[in-house]
C-alpha cells in the first residue's frame, strides 16, 4: 500500500514549521481563549472570511463572555449584533446553542464530538473544530481548504470536488500525527496552509513547502475543464439572490428598533414577488415579526 505523503513525518515537520512562522494571530487562537470563544469563532467563520469575523468576535466576547450571557439576550439584540456578517440564522442557532450549554453543561462547551453534534446549529465540521482547536483532541477537521490541499498534493486534482463526508474524514484522519497535541496543531496548520498558500484561485506554488511532493504541480497544474477532471463547478453568486434581498430587508429593521411600515420595506428592492418571498422567509425563520399595527421589525422587538 502506498503511503500518503501528507501522513509522513517529513510532511508534518514542513507544514508545522511553516505554520509556526506564518500563522495569523487571530484572538481565538490565543491559549487563553476558552471553548466558547472557539465555538463562536467557528460559527461566525462559516462561509465568511476570518478577517471580517475578528472585530465582531471581539465585540461578542466582550459582551457575552459565557454562553449564559448570550442565552439571556433578546432575539432582536442578537440579530442586531450579528450585523452584516451574513446568514443571520446562524445568530439564532448560536443563541439556542448557548442556552443548551448553559442549562445542561454548566455553562461550559462540551468536549466530546458526539455531544457537540447534539447542540443546536453544530454540525460535523464545527464539532470537530471545537474538539481539536479548543481542547487539543486529535480528530480530523475537514473544511474546503484541507480538502483542496489533500486533493492537490495527494491526488493531483485541481480542487476537492463534491464533499464526501465519511470518506474525507477517514482520509484526513489517516494523515494526522499519532501524538494528540501534534495532531491538533497539524490540523490547524493544514487548514491555514490551504487558506494562505494552496488557495483556490491563485496558489502560491513558488512559496510552497510541499512543492517537490505535490502531485498537482508535478502534473502541470491540470484545470477543471480538461478531459481528466471535467468542468469546474460554477461559483454561487450573491447579487440578485433572495439572500441579498433578505439582507437588505434586515438592514432596514435593524436600524429601526420601533419597526417600519411595509411601504418602507417595499423601497429596498424593485421585484415585488422576490421581495415578498424574501420577507416571508425572514418571518418564517424567526428573524423578523409583524406587529398587530402592521409594523415590521426584528423578532421579539415589537411584542
Amino acid at each position: 500500500m502506498t503511503t500518503s505523503y501528507l501522513s509522513t513525518p517529513a510532511a508534518h515537520q514542513r507544514i508545522l514549521s511553516w505554520f509556526a512562522e506564518a500563522r495569523r494571530p487571530f484572538p481565538w487562537r490565543d491559549p487563553r481563549t476558552n471553548a466558547w470563544g472557539v465555538l463562536v469563532s467557528e460559527v461566525m467563520s462559516q462561509q465568511t472570511p476570518m478577517t471580517r469575523v475578528e472585530p465582531l468576535w471581539r465585540d461578542w466576547m466582550e459582551r457575552w463572555p459565557h454562553p449564559s450571557d448570550l442565552g439571556k439576550e433578546p432575539t432582536a439584540e442578537v440579530v442586531r449584533a450579528w450585523g452584516k456578517l451574513g446568514y443571520p440564522r446562524r445568530a439564532l442557532r448560536l443563541r439556542e446553542c448557548a442556552q443548551v450549554v448553559a442549562a445542561q453543561y454548566q455553562d461550559t462547551v462540551p468536549r466530546n464530538v458526539e455531544t457537540l453534534l447534539s447542540l443546536p446549529g453544530v454540525g460535523s465540521y464545527t464539532a470537530r473544530a471545537v474538539a481539536c482547536f479548543a481542547y487539543g483532541d486529535n480528530v480530523p477537521v475537514v473544511d474546503t481548504n484541507v480538502r483542496r490541499v489533500v486533493a492537490r498534493v495527494e491526488h493531483g486534482k485541481p480542487d476537492q470536488g463534491k464533499p464526501r463526508e465519511k470518506a474525507d474524514l477517514a482520509e484526513v484522519a489517516a494523515l494526522l500525527p499519532e501524538d494528540s497535541a501534534t495532531g491538533a496543531r497539524f490540523s490547524a496548520a493544514l487548514m491555514e496552509f490551504g487558506a494562505l498558500v494552496c488557495t483556490a484561485r491563485t496558489p502560491r506554488c513558488e512559496e510552497c513547502v510541499l512543492s517537490d511532493a505535490c502531485a498537482w504541480l508535478a502534473a502541470g497544474k491540470p484545470v477543471w475543464d480538461d478531459d481528466t477532471h471535467g468542468r469546474r463547478p460554477t461559483p454561487q453568486k450573491f447579487t440578485g439572490t433572495d439572500r441579498q434581498v433578505r439582507g437588505l430587508l434586515l438592514d432596514v429593521v435593524r436600524e429601526q428598533p420601533g419597526g417600519v411600515k411595509k411601504a418602507v420595506l417595499d423601497m429596498v428592492w424593485p421585484d415585488a414577488i422576490q421581495r415578498e418571498r424574501a420577507l416571508q422567509s425572514l418571518l418564517a425563520d424567526g428573524l423578523m415579526e409583524c406587529s398587530a399595527a402592521g409594523l415590521y421589525g426584528l423578532a421579539g422587538e415589537l411584542s
